[in-house]
């Protein structure tokens, strides 16, 4: 089943989050590419705090950093300038082992899905389980089962990809970031290669389970169709947050 994870550090923004922990806090975060004379800032200043529970949207033109901000949220990439906390857990200047714990700990979906085509969706969703041990493959079919269940794929368990349409494909890209409880979901331009229906299916199902386990999602899109679900806009340009909605 699914539950809540919290983490030791409160969030003291917005008055409707009092009751939510904060799972992502970024602190003038700046980062750059490249060496020498080449060297380009692609960052400045970024603040930027997720909660449990909630879904946030990034939003902006293409090119003004919010892919890089998403790795370096995800502890992809390492943090040059800033802080970026997660769980109260300090990633600048972690090391590579802290940095694989942390990821553990994060469900990814992005726009090509990255499905394996030799594996079927539950075999997909399984190998979210494989990066933690042993003991999270207890009971694994179960788990997997019925989180795919969940997202309206119970008559696809033994499914290869290439036998499932997008939105069924961005389904068990869904299933599989979820069935570990991460306390963060990270989506890069999921909703994308989808139609209008589809997309928004998808996203209003990736809210629904996040908020039930308590996870945090930070949403990269340029899909102005899906915005209303979102609970906070972050507006994106050159680098830096022009603003931040409800």
């Amino acid at each position: 089943m699914f539950f809540e994870r919290s983490s030791s550090l409160e969030l003291n923004a917005a008055p409707d989050h009092e009751r939510r922990r904060l799972v992502l806090a970024l602190r003038k975060v700046s980062h750059w590419y490249g060496d020498g004379e080449s060297r380009k800032q692609v960052l400045f200043d970024m603040d930027l705090d997720v909660a449990s529970g909630e879904i946030v949207m990034l939003m902006g033109p293409s090119g003004c950093g919010k892919t890089t901000l998403l790795t370096l949220a995800g502890a992809l990439r390492s943090v040059q300038q800033g802080s970026v906390s997660f769980c109260g857990r300090e990633m600048a200047g972690a090391s590579t082992p802290v940095q694989l714990e942390t990821r553990r700990q994060i469900g990814f979906i992005f726009q090509a899905h990255n499905l394996h085509n030799s594996l079927t969706a539950i075999q997909n969703v399984r190998a979210s389980l494989e990066v933690h041990g042993p003991s999270e493959l207890k009971n694994w079919r179960a788990r997997c089962e019925e989180t795919l269940a969940r997202v309206g794929l119970a008559d696809k368990f033994d499914s290869y990809p290439e036998k499932l349409s997008g939105g069924q494909k961005l389904r068990v890209a869904v299933a599989r970031a979820l069935v570990a409880q991460p306390r963060l979901v990270l989506a890069d331009e999921a909703t994308a290669a989808l139609d209008r229906r589809s997309g928004r299916d998808v996203t209003e199902l990736l809210r629904k389970l996040a908020r039930e386990q308590g996870s945090a999602v930070l949403m990269v899109t340029h899909d102005n169709r899906i915005l209303d679900i979102a609970d906070r806009i972050v507006e994106m340009e050159d680098g830096r947050i022009l603003s931040s909605l409800p």
